[in-house]
């Protein structure tokens, strides 16, 4: 008789808890908000470096728990859950990557290529007449992204080098979408002013894949990525690439505290 009354005093208390006070972190920019690097949700993070001994509870976007789908990286902080959209994360990633590199490139005002890396078998496309025109009349700007794209025989062309950023990157697909971006700028000028698009076609190319398989470690190196990289909470096409699920909003889903 003693222990039944112990548990349903037990059942009292559980039914009255509570979650604890919780602030929801700020939503994600819209794409026309100035570009900034991934704000630490709130309640902030102290502002100054972690210590030796910080634990992952110090990371904005926490420790990976597991994938989703194939497409979503599902992550726990210290206020609830952090869904990120990989590919459109890791794009971004990759862009900046390049924009860096280009600038690095360009410091001194020397005009210099980005880093290649050559193929040790070259890649080859069945060409259209457009393809080839594009890729001699704008072999140079091609040389300046790190590519090296040329006639093989009548029709096809041979990929022999691609950006070293981007090795793991489908040589033939990633050199069909730029030349395809470069046959719309004719104008040297035009070229330089959609830089940042053809940077930007190649991150896309570059980025991990949807449907691709990521273990732990991959997941928490592409958090880590994310929270060292500027504008990495919008994709290059405006698109959030993670959001912030509290445990409020669980526990409102749940019904508990009712």
């Amino acid at each position: 008789m003693q222990g039944r009354l112990l548990l349903e005093q037990a059942a009292q208390l559980h039914a009255r808890e509570l979650p604890a006070p919780w602030r929801a972190p700020a939503p994600a920019p819209a794409a026309s908000e100035p570009a900034r690097a991934i704000a630490p949700v709130t309640p902030p993070v102290p502002a100054h470096a972690p210590t030796p001994e910080s634990t992952d509870s110090d990371w904005p976007l926490g420790r990976a728990l597991a994938q989703l789908g194939g497409v979503y990286v599902l992550a726990e902080n210290r206020h609830g859950l952090i869904v990120v959209d990989m590919h459109a994360a890791h794009e971004r990633i990759v862009y900046e990557r390049l924009k860096r590199a280009v600038a690095e490139t360009h410091g001194d005002g020397q005009d210099r290529a980005l880093a290649s890396q050559p193929l040790l078998i070259a890649a080859t496309f069945a060409a259209t007449p457009a393809e080839v025109a594009a890729a001699e009349t704008h072999a140079d700007t091609l040389q300046q992204l790190g590519l090296d794209v040329a006639p093989l025989s009548p029709g096809v062309l041979a990929v022999r080098a691609v950006p070293a950023a981007l090795q793991g990157a489908d040589a033939a697909a990633l050199a069909r979408s730029v030349l395809a971006d470069l046959a719309e700028h004719e104008a040297s000028t035009l070229v330089q002013r959609a830089r940042d698009e053809l940077l930007a076609t190649m991150a896309c190319h570059g980025a991990v894949r949807a449907s691709r398989r990521l273990t732990i470690e991959e997941m928490n190196a592409l958090l880590r990525d994310m929270e060292r990289t500027e504008r990495a909470d919008l994709c290059n096409h405006g698109r959030p690439t993670w959001r912030q699920v509290t445990l409020r909003e669980l526990d409102t889903l749940f019904l508990r505290g009712r």
